[in-house]
């Protein structure tokens, strides 16, 4: 697989377009549209780190649905899986980028939800996130227990690379809170990071390529390099079934091998309340516009809608059941 490059031009084109970061306004109820047309009305879509996958596909997104649909939407920058799945509940966004496992988390009440359950449902399932997990060459950390006493960027606080940070340490024997060094930093600021020296390593959890990671081995080139976490996965499974092994590719990165990691697929949620026929409106666009999500971030050709369905445990929301034929 290619190296993929995406031109500035194009980014911002659709990021601007898009209007990323504006402030939530009152969804349309869509009564009385159509089974499968959106209603006049304005949504927002909580993304991710603006270095991320997610911020870049959401603002393409709100792009696509303001252009095809009656609906105008706005992307905004975020921490990521829990902080939206939180605010989504609370009404402050109407649709959200979320890490199935936060998102099972989330329906089940664990993890960062505990005891409380959360009233989401999924339009679709997404790309899948790759765990990146790049390290000093120097800093002696070869597995996931060498990061024992180590300066590690777990993301920002409240999203789902956090959420996978913590679930491997504790995998290798590791406390988070006593043996790493755990720095909770957005993604920029992890890239400052790990250019002047002040981490030993990072764990991201997104799409190929992130933009950041790119940034960070293209200036440092053999002074850093990814580690396997695949001996973790069996662990990571008995926690949540949606882990599964995959591969970042070498020339994803300029890295001499494959890197055998852990993936997680990606979901875009919505409340129970959501209207049906905005839900069915957006859902199709997705896979009916593919090919210009793919032209915003190459991440976008894994939307395969053979899988689309397969959002378990998190419930399919019923318009989303219209736009799949039932």
């Amino acid at each position: 697989m290619r190296s993929w490059k995406v031109p500035v031009a194009v980014l911002a084109v659709a990021l601007v377009a898009a209007g990323c970061g504006g402030k939530r306004q009152a969804t349309d109820t869509g009564s009385g549209t159509a089974a499968c047309e959106a209603a006049d009305g304005r949504i927002t879509i909580a993304t991710g780190n603006s270095g991320g996958v997610y911020y870049v596909v959401g603002g393409g997104l709100a792009k696509l649905i303001s252009d095809n649909t009656k609906l105008k939407a706005t992307a905004a920058e975020t921490g990521a899986s829990v902080q939206n799945i939180q605010q989504l509940v609370a009404g402050d966004y109407d649709m959200a980028f979320s890490l199935a496992d936060t998102a099972a988390d989330a329906v089940s009440g664990k993890g960062a939800f505990d005891g409380k359950p959360q009233k989401i449902q999924a339009l679709t399932r997404l790309y899948p996130n790759y765990t990146q997990v790049l390290v000093r060459a120097n800093s002696g950390i070869n597995s996931i227990a060498d990061m024992k006493g180590k300066r590690i960027s777990t993301g920002s606080p409240k999203s789902g690379t956090e959420v996978i940070s913590n679930r491997l340490f504790a995998s290798a024997g590791l406390d988070p809170e006593k043996d790493v060094q755990a720095q909770r930093l957005d993604l920029a600021k992890t890239a400052d990071g790990m250019k002047d020296g002040s981490l030993d390593g990072l764990i991201w959890s997104g799409g190929l390529p992130t933009a950041q990671i790119t940034d960070i081995t293209t200036s440092l080139k053999d002074q850093v390099k990814f580690i396997d976490i695949t001996p973790q996965l069996q662990k990571l499974k008995e926690i949540n079934s949606v882990y599964d092994k995959g591969t970042i590719p070498a020339a994803t990165y300029g890295q001499p091998a494959d890197i055998p990691t852990v993936v997680v697929p990606n979901l875009l949620l919505v409340k129970a309340d959501f209207p049906d026929a905005n839900a069915c409106a957006v859902t199709k666009l997705v896979f009916e516009k593919k090919a210009d999500l793919e032209k915003v971030h190459p991440a976008a050709k894994d939307i395969i809608k053979e899988k689309a369905a397969m959002t378990d445990p998190v419930p399919l929301h019923a318009g989303s059941l219209d736009a799949f034929g039932g």
